[in-house]
Order: structure tokens, then C-alpha cells, then sequence
């Protein structure tokens, strides 16, 4: 392989780490957001407490990702952007809301402390369905049928459920007490609509996409790739009987829901990846087709072999400085 070959497929990889870390970090506070209604006011400032330390730093991967489109792919970034451009003004809408009310309801005082709370869920949410509208849109090559808007509609009801999900698992792991007991009851609510909306997404990806069918029940593709579906099942089926157990979460398996809705996301990334390869935008444009030019990509190169390794080192250190049960927030 030359580098000419070899640097557009690092950096489409490089990207697709960085979506993958910022959908499974960024996802959890989503999903504490759009949790923060059914909690009583102490409650709320627990919740925000727990993510309060790290929900900043988890958007710098999702800043990261899209520089990499940006720098190493800017023919797919054009086009990517504007067929996107509503929903990615809609998500960055819902950060900034989000970001706002999370340093306002701290400090307002008590009358207007409600308000920020709701704007708090208000940002998680848009945030949320904006995000699941531009994956489904991209799985479909940006397709502008019935269709397309179904399969997208469906992406961006689904995302929300999975993101409450992994909250849960969160405040599961880092609560005590009467919040933990809410988070438990709140993933078992959760589970239903994730499983079936996840297991109508996987049956209608394929149907959507004829180069993901050929992919995937090709032979002997269907026998190698079987593993997924398995392991998610079974990921899932994991998720389902710890929350139904509560002397397990007592013993301190609690962190068994977080990590398995954390290996279902990854599951179901390596599978859309594996789906969509070689195309950075489907149907319409590979990786190589979409690669700045070679000269360029060694000159971004150095500088991400610089740099990825000092976000990976910080957010490792991060959650090992604040890692351990949340408290109320106090100033």
C-alpha cells in the first residue's frame, strides 16, 4: 500500500474514532439531559454534578472529527455540509442552548432556576434528534424519497432512546441512594424502545441501501459477520436482566448497563462502518476520491500523530481525577 493509499484510510479512520468516542461520551450527558425532567430539583443537581467535569471535554471529539472531514477530506466535507446544513445548524443550536443553561441554572436565582433546566433539556434533546437525522440521512446518501425521510425520522427517534439509555447506565454507576433507584427504573423504561427501535433499523438498513445488503447476506459474509447480531443480543439481553435485578446493581454490578449499551454502540458502529467502507459518502464518493492531496495529508499527519494521543491521555486522566460517586453541586 502506498501513502497515497495509506493516508486517506488513516484519516477516515482517525474520524471514525472520534464520532465513535463522541457519540458514546457526548451520549451519556444527552442522556442525563433528557432525563433531568423526571428528577426532583436536589436530584438535578446531582445528575448535572456527575457530568459536570466532563461533558465540555467530550464535545472536543466531535471538534475533532469534523476537522479531520474538514482538513483531510474537503471535497466530502462540502457536500456532506450542505445537505446537512439544517440539521447541523439545528445541533449546534441545541450544544450552545445546553452549554448556556448548564452555567446559568447553577447560578440564577431559585424563581429562574427551572427555566434553565428545561432549556437544559431543550438543547439535549434538538441536539439529540438533530444528530440521529444526519446519520440516517447519510446512511442514505442524503436520498430525497419517502424513504429516505422514513428511514431518517426513524434514526433520529432512535438515537435519543439509545442516549437515554447510556445516561442511565451512568447515573447507575455514579449515583447512590433514591437516584440510583430512580436510573435503574429509568433504564428498564428505556430498554424497550432502544431494543426495537435498534432491531427496525438494523431490518430496514439494508432494505435502504442495496450495497449494504450485498455486504452483508452475501456468502460467505452472513456466516463471518454473524457475531455482531449475536453479541449485541446478547449485549442487550445483559442490559435487560442486570436492571431487573437489584442485588446485582447492590453488589456493584451496576456498570454492567453502561458498558453494554457502550459495547452496543460499538457494535453498531463496526457494523455501519464495515457497511459503508470504502465510501466516505455513500454511493457517491470514496475515500481516495475525497482525499485532499497527498502532500497536504502528510502535513496533517504530523500534527495528528502530535495531537491524538495527548486527547486520549487527557480524557483517560480526566475520568480517572473525577471518577467516584457525584454529589449535590455547591458553590
Amino acid at each position: 500500500m502506498t501513502m497515497a493509499e495509506f493516508l486517506p484510510f488513516f484519516f477516515m479512520a482517525v474520524m471514525g474514532l472520534a464520532l465513535l468516542a463522541y457519540v458514546v461520551l457526548d451520549g451519556y450527558d444527552l442522556g442525563v439531559g433528557l432525563l433531568l425532567p423526571r428528577a426532583s430539583d436536589p436530584q438535578k443537581d446531582t445528575m448535572i454534578a456527575s457530568i459536570g467535569p466532563f461533558w465540555d471535554a467530550n464535545e472536543t471529539w466531535l471538534v475533532l472529527g469534523v476537522g479531520v472531514l474538514l482538513v483531510a477530506f474537503p471535497k466530502a466535507h462540502g457536500l456532506v455540509l450542505q445537505a446537512l446544513y439544517l440539521p447541523v445548524a439545528l445541533m449546534l443550536i441545541g450544544l450552545i442552548l445546553r452549554g448556556v443553561a448548564f452555567d446559568f441554572r447553577a447560578k440564577a436565582p431559585a424563581p429562574y432556576k427551572p427555566f434553565w433546566n428545561r432549556a437544559f433539556f431543550a438543547g439535549s434533546l434538538l441536539a439529540a434528534l438533530a444528530q440521529g437525522w444526519m446519520l440516517g440521512s447519510y446512511i442514505t446518501g442524503f436520498e430525497r424519497s419517502v424513504l429516505g425521510w422514513v428511514f431518517s425520522f426513524g434514526i433520529a427517534l432512535t438515537l435519543p432512546a439509545a442516549y437515554v439509555m447510556l445516561g442511565a447506565g451512568w447515573l447507575i454507576m455514579k449515583t447512590d441512594g433514591e437516584l440510583r433507584d430512580h436510573a435503574v427504573a429509568w433504564a428498564r423504561a428505556a430498554w424497550w424502545p432502544m431494543a426495537l427501535a435498534l432491531a427496525a433499523i438494523s431490518v430496514a438498513t439494508p432494505l435502504v441501501s442495496p450495497a449494504v445488503w450485498d455486504k452483508w447476506f452475501g456468502l460467505p459474509e452472513v456466516f463471518m459477520l454473524l457475531p455482531v447480531p449475536l453479541m449485541c443480543a446478547l449485549a442487550l439481553f445483559a442490559i435487560h436482566w442486570v436492571v431487573r435485578r437489584p442485588s446485582v446493581i447492590e453488589a456493584g454490578y451496576g456498570w454492567l448497563v453502561f458498558a453494554n449499551t457502550v459495547l452496543v454502540f460499538v457494535l453498531a458502529f463496526f457494523g455501519l462502518a464495515y457497511s459503508l467502507f470504502p465510501d466516505v459518502v455513500v454511493g457517491q464518493m470514496t475515500v481516495w476520491e475525497a482525499a485532499a492531496a497527498t502532500e497536504s495529508l502528510w502535513f496533517t499527519f504530523i500534527g495528528v500523530a502530535l495531537t491524538l494521543p495527548v486527547i486520549i491521555a487527557y480524557t483517560l486522566f480526566m475520568y480517572k481525577v473525577f471518577w467516584g460517586k457525584a454529589r449535590a453541586l455547591s458553590y
